[in-house]
């Protein structure tokens, strides 16, 4: 039947919209018509592990002479995911009211359960990100200061060639012997805050800083030391000093589902005095490890041997990063903000609970930041429900299902379903991370956003024949149009906005390592800058974009409108993917225009490829 008789997205018919807070009173109507003839209604909530209440539903009004209203309020009275359905009596047998496409309801025998996701009553967010733009910068690349390195180790390749494409040299298993650098450092990103300050950024989130044998340094050599290349402990200091002096925050990568092998910790190289897990059982760090045959068959992050994999159940390891003085706390001391988690969901939660409990206590409004690429709320990982979101772990997630999705948009032209899709991780994120998610089109670990669009998506790649980029000018100007029309959505969705470096100046670059390409100094797109110049204007002088609610508007034809609304403020994006103008019918008069398109009464006009933001004076 047409009928709907429960939307889980409108307040109508669940309030408080979305994930509530331990304690929140919840209230639900349900409407039905007449004909239905229902004598009793029940809202079935059942806890993730299995629990199940009845609430009994009070019949609540007529409207009009078709329709009834059933109503009941609750008590969300403990942290958790939960599920629920509507049980109904009527004049023909049993039936359920349960959730079909864009969390509306259906009247059926069986179907779906609604989720509702109940979070702490004492999680809070930082405030200083919410608003705000990271950028992130893979260091190596980002901008060599001049100054000469010293005890350069014998088995770094050292590149004088700036923006040279990168070295890809496997052996025939896919194996990399060696690493090329490019001299990129902490002074290097020092030089250039007040550029990155210009672009409205206000938190840097770096890559892999400390000590490792590869250029990307997801191997880990030595928690406790930066990497000889990117400086000093000083020059961490000093950049985190100077950053604050621009408004911006530093936040680091954190890499503890795994080390290297070449490293103070396992030692299979035997570069380090001490001796490692690999060298001896002795080793204090022999119990980190997961040995199967001592002491060359071990477990390793996804089979690769030179990342063995970390037992981060192990109290000694914990102790080490998250203890009074472990190194979860000694770079929060020494300047940094926060930290981003590689792989969260290969981190235990015995693990990440400690972790929260220490960098809070340490910095309260430190940011936890975690590698999640699904929905987070609900994510199902080694068998086990995670709880990243519900207050005692991750304050939010790097957001990739909204980067599949703008990317997809821009790609497909396809608009229809894509608000529902950003309504989903609204109603399913607690508010306090919907408000610091990392939003993302393009990171160290994808193609170039400006090759994937510029390309259609079109390339191939394996694990030894790699796309490396080049662009024709034909392919690069629809990368271009595509990238500002989709990071104007990109900056106005709820979220914090993310530039990979580069990204903003016109980077060319393939896959992994041709996406880590440098930055292209003297080189830049200077109106692909600009662009993202007024973008970062506009968030900063614009608080709605700090926790404005997500008001879908249409999304059809190739066209897509949503607002944000808030703070005394209503800001409308409307998108056109196609390849031709158009004119969008506004709700109503009184909009005028921030960037793009010309607004006249109730038309505005866009160009072929292009995105408006328009505030309603």
């Amino acid at each position: 039947m047409d009928f709907i008789p429960y939307n889980s997205r409108l307040t109508y018919h669940k309030t408080p919209f979305g994930a509530v807070r331990e304690g929140e009173e919840v209230t639900v109507r349900i409407v039905l018509p007449r004909s239905c003839g229902c004598t009793e209604a029940q809202l079935i909530l059942e806890s993730d592990g299995g629990e199940v209440r009845a609430y009994p539903m009070k019949w609540e009004c007529m409207e009009g002479e078709s329709e009834e209203w059933w109503t009941v309020s609750f008590t969300a009275e403990k942290q958790g995911l939960y599920w629920y359905r509507f049980s109904l009596s009527l004049k023909d047998g049993g039936a359920m009211i349960t959730r079909s496409e864009n969390s509306t309801g259906r009247i059926s025998s069986e179907g779906d359960a609604f989720q509702l996701t109940v979070y702490s009553k004492d999680f809070e967010t930082p405030e200083w990100i919410k608003g705000s733009v990271i950028y992130q910068i893979f260091p190596d690349r980002f901008c060599f200061s001049g100054e000469e390195k010293k005890n350069i180790p014998d088995d770094r390749i050292m590149r004088s060639d700036w923006g040279g494409k990168p070295m890809w040299m496997p052996d025939a298993e896919g194996r990399i012997s060696q690493y090329d650098y490019f001299g990129g450092d902490f002074k290097g990103i020092e030089q250039k805050l007040g550029y990155l300050e210009s672009l409205g950024v206000g938190c840097i989130y770096l890559n892999p800083v400390f000590e490792a044998h590869s250029n990307h340094r997801y191997d880990t050599a030595d928690y406790e030391k930066t990497d000889m290349l990117l400086g000093d402990e000083k020059d961490f200091e000093s950049l985190c000093a100077e950053a604050e002096k621009h408004g911006i925050k530093i936040v680091l990568d954190g890499v503890f589902s795994h080390t290297g092998a070449d490293s103070r910790y396992f030692n299979r190289e035997k570069r380090y005095a001490g001796e490692g897990a690999y060298n001896s059982p002795d080793s204090p760090y022999y119990e980190w490890y997961k040995f199967k045959k001592y002491p060359d068959d071990y477990e390793c992050w996804w089979n690769v041997d030179i990342l063995p994999e970390i037992s981060e159940e192990n109290d000694g390891y914990i102790r080490y990063i998250a203890g009074e003085n472990g190194i979860l706390r000694k770079w929060l001391r020494l300047g940094a903000s926060g930290w981003r988690l590689d792989v969260a969901d290969e981190l235990p939660d015995k693990f990440l609970d400690a972790l929260r409990k220490a960098v809070k206590a340490e910095k309260k409004d430190a940011y936890i930041l975690g590698e999640v690429w699904e929905d987070a709320s609900n994510k199902i990982s080694y068998g086990e429900r995670r709880r990243y979101l519900q207050g005692a772990q991750l304050d939010s997630v790097m957001n990739y299902p909204f980067a599949d999705l703008l990317i997809g948009f821009a790609i497909s032209g396809r608009a229809e379903g894509f608000n529902a899709r950003i309504s989903e991780i609204c109603e399913n994120y607690p508010k306090p991370a919907l408000d610091c998610l990392m939003n993302h089109i393009g990171t160290h670990d994808t193609c170039r956003v400006l090759n994937r669009l510029g390309t259609g998506g079109r390339y191939y790649s394996d694990h030894l024949n790699r796309y490396c980029g080049g662009l024709s000018e034909e392919e690069k100007a629809e990368g271009k149009d595509l990238l500002k029309l989709i990071s104007v959505m990109q900056f106005t969705l709820p979220g914090v906005p993310c530039i990979y470096y580069g990204d903003e100046a016109g980077t060319d670059g393939g896959e992994d390592p041709f996406n880590r390409g440098c930055f292209p100094w003297g080189k830049e797109d200077e109106e692909l800058t600009e662009h993202f110049r007024l973008l970062g204007k506009i968030r900063k002088e614009h608080e709605v974009f700090k926790d404005g609610d997500f008001v879908p508007v249409s999304d059809a034809l190739g066209c897509v409108a949503y607002e944000r609304s808030g703070r005394g403020e209503r800001i409308m994006t409307v998108a056109n993917r196609n390849s031709h103008p158009i004119v969008y019918l506004l709700p109503e008069e009184g909009f005028v225009a921030l960037t793009g398109g010309t607004v006249t009464g109730r038309e505005l006009h866009l160009e072929a490829k292009t995105a408006a933001i328009i505030i309603k004076n």
